[in-house]
């Protein structure tokens, strides 16, 4: 246990709370445990047996937040520890804190920048504006490729010019995913955000898409410090029937073992609020924050003891 580390942590969540008073964004609080759970066939759940049946612990609180926003609350933010089903890592801990919040009225241009201030505030040393480059611009400048035109083929031979080597056959998405995790973020820099964005409408989740240069990509953004993912943002999806199609083409991908979460469903056919949302990842912000390299330095307690 890092005693400097729970103070910082601390000192971080007052200074969360006081970005959002002084912005007038709610602080709001929905359940942990939910009836059903995440279908994105990338992300697993934890489940609990209850006296009440099957619950799933929640991986983010998206749901919810957006149920509240369609009751009327307003812009709102939550704090609050979520769970998956992942390694456990350096850079992983299956149970970690959350920060979300969605703003009505807002592009996910001017939550960019929200999040830039937010960050410069929580890791001081950041002296840097920020580096905003969109997802075709990344793979130019760091493999000189365009992600979005590249065939099967070409990703695979860039990778293997690269000195990845990967046997069989995979999706061109896949191979996206390659370069981006070992070629493409380990050339952001280590001292300056990096604001990634217009992703390949195949990556959407929940984010509305737009057409770019006759290319169709998602209105979402990541954001990095160095290699690091901090956290990841969209401009949220109100078409209720998009967003059941995207559900329910989901857990058929997973098979059907996730059932979805109708009453977010529900909710959404009485109009969801145009608006932007963000989910960062405080461990990894208060890694930085202390310039540490290694998770078990900044949790009280990580997975292997809890």
């Amino acid at each position: 246990m890092n005693l400097a580390a729970l103070h910082e942590r601390a000192s971080l969540n007052q200074q969360v709370r006081v970005f959002f008073a002084e912005r007038k964004v709610l602080e709001v609080e929905t359940p942990a445990l939910s009836q059903a759970g995440n279908t994105d066939p990338f992300i697993d759940s934890f489940s609990v047996n209850t006296p009440h049946g099957l619950r799933y612990l929640h991986t983010s609180p998206e749901y919810p937040m957006k149920r509240l926003l369609v009751a009327g609350a307003g812009d709102i933010y939550q704090l609050c520890k979520v769970w998956r089903r992942d390694e456990s890592g350096k850079r992983h801990n299956p149970e970690f804190t959350l920060l979300e919040w969605y703003r009505l009225g807002f592009t996910w241009q001017k939550l960019m920048y929200e999040v830039a201030d937010l960050l410069h505030t929580l890791i001081p040393h950041l002296q840097k504006p920020p580096r905003f480059c969109s997802y075709r611009e990344a793979f130019l400048e760091s493999v000189q490729l365009d992600p979005h035109l590249a065939t099967e083929a070409e990703l695979s031979a860039c990778a293997q010019a690269h000195g990845i080597a990967i046997s069989g056959e995979m999706p061109v998405q896949a191979w996206r995913d390659l370069l981006l995790t070992h070629c493409v973020e380990t050339q952001f820099p280590t001292d300056q955000l990096t604001f990634l964005y217009h992703y390949p409408a195949s990556q959407s989740a929940l984010a509305t898409i737009q057409q770019v240069d006759g290319q169709a990509v998602a209105e979402r953004f990541e954001v990095y410090l160095g290699a690091l993912e901090l956290g990841n943002g969209y401009q949220e999806q109100t078409d209720s029937a998009q967003n059941r199609l995207i559900l329910v083409q989901d857990a058929h991908t997973r098979g059907h073992d996730i059932p979805v979460d109708e009453r977010f469903l529900a909710a959404l056919e009485h109009g969801l609020p145009e608006c932007a949302g963000v989910a960062l990842g405080i461990d990894r912000i208060l890694l930085c924050r202390m310039q540490r390299d290694d998770l078990k330095q900044v949790i009280a307690f990580s997975w292997e003891v809890a």
